[in-house]
């Protein structure tokens, strides 16, 4: 252990494919912990679609963008292998934002313990940000009722799957969109959706009207694409939308233009975007309402692992293709 290899930002994304180019590839000296500091060996990192805003010059988003030459940001999970720090000790397995490097120097401040008996990959798809994001959304934002419908975009994916749980846990009905035939018989069969719907099939209006019947009565909107003002016709009087993610407009210069508001006057129908960075003050209580339906055995995920550092940079092009079978996580 003499250096660390990072992975800094360079440039910005300005639409299409992420590339190497982007990015530098660094060795940098390791520093040990001063009074009050830990020094974590990284073991997995987290890949999220909110990397792409991230990446972005955008200042008045709800994160500063990472600085160019800065380490790229990411929330991974690690041991601490010493410690100058009254609350940690050598050996214990911590969470936070460390960033796309082997080592990860701080003062505790954003990092939090990891106490349950589960693999990393199994914290990261669950219990970091899939799960809370999942929890917030659903149930702050949504607030579902038994016997609503809901669909769910991006149904397969980290938090889109959690959602779909969740919601049929509370006895909705839960539909969901989903970029694969694979992925559909996934969410139907192993995590319980009433119905799925491949976004890439033809007559998209003709399957969500089979599907629901009754209308809409929550959209979890975690992608956006040609699908979404068909959704919003169905949307039900007094229905709510939340927006959590648009992963098909993450790589385009100008985004879409959207469903028209007519019907938001018409149907009193209620919309809100959400980032955790607002609620992560909430982290306990949000942990304290998912973790009885982890523990009933409602939650189920799929983790995508792909190996070394340096798969970070091309593995969050999966997000685009729609490739990753589950939580994105780079093994290091």
């Amino acid at each position: 252990m003499t250096t660390n290899t990072a992975i800094k930002l360079v440039k910005r994304p300005t639409g299409g494919p992420i590339t190497r180019e982007l990015f530098e590839i660094v060795e940098l000296p390791i520093t040990r912990p001063k009074d009050g500091e830990i020094l974590i060996k990284q073991q997995h990192l987290s890949l999220d679609p909110a990397m792409f805003g991230w990446m972005s010059p955008d200042t008045e988003s709800y994160i500063p963008p990472v600085a160019l030459g800065d380490v790229m940001r990411s929330s991974g999970i690690g041991e601490v292998i010493e410690s100058n720090h009254p609350d940690y000790a050598v050996g214990d397995r911590v969470m936070g934002m460390m960033g796309w490097q082997h080592y990860y120097l701080g003062d505790g401040q954003g990092l939090n313990k990891v106490t349950a008996p589960l693999p990393n990959e199994a914290v990261l798809s669950v219990f970091a940000l899939p799960g809370l994001t999942a929890t917030q959304g659903l149930f702050n934002v949504g607030k579902p009722k038994k016997g609503e419908t809901i669909i769910v975009t991006g149904a397969a994916g980290s938090v889109g799957s959690i959602v779909g749980q969740l919601a049929k846990a509370e006895g909705l009905t839960v539909i969901g969109v989903v970029g694969s035939d694979e992925k559909a018989a996934w969410i139907v069969n192993e995590l319980g959706f009433d119905a799925a719907i491949n976004y890439k099939s033809a007559n998209l209006a003709a399957q969500l009207a089979q599907h629901t019947p009754q209308g809409i009565d929550l959209f979890f909107e975690n992608t956006g694409g040609e699908i979404q003002p068909l959704i919003f016709e169905r949307i039900n009087a007094h229905g709510r939308v939340i927006v959590c993610g648009l992963i098909a407009d993450y790589a385009k210069e100008v985004p879409s233009p959207g469903p028209s508001w007519l019907n938001v006057i018409k149907k009193r129908i209620s919309i809100q975007g959400f980032t955790m960075p607002d609620h992560f003050h909430q982290v306990p209580e949000l942990l304290a309402k998912l973790s009885p339906y982890v523990m009933a055995g409602q939650i189920k995920h799929r983790s995508h692992v792909l190996e070394g550092l340096e798969a970070s940079i091309e593995g969050l092009n999966l997000f685009f293709s729609g490739a990753n079978k589950g939580k994105l996580i780079v093994k290091l």
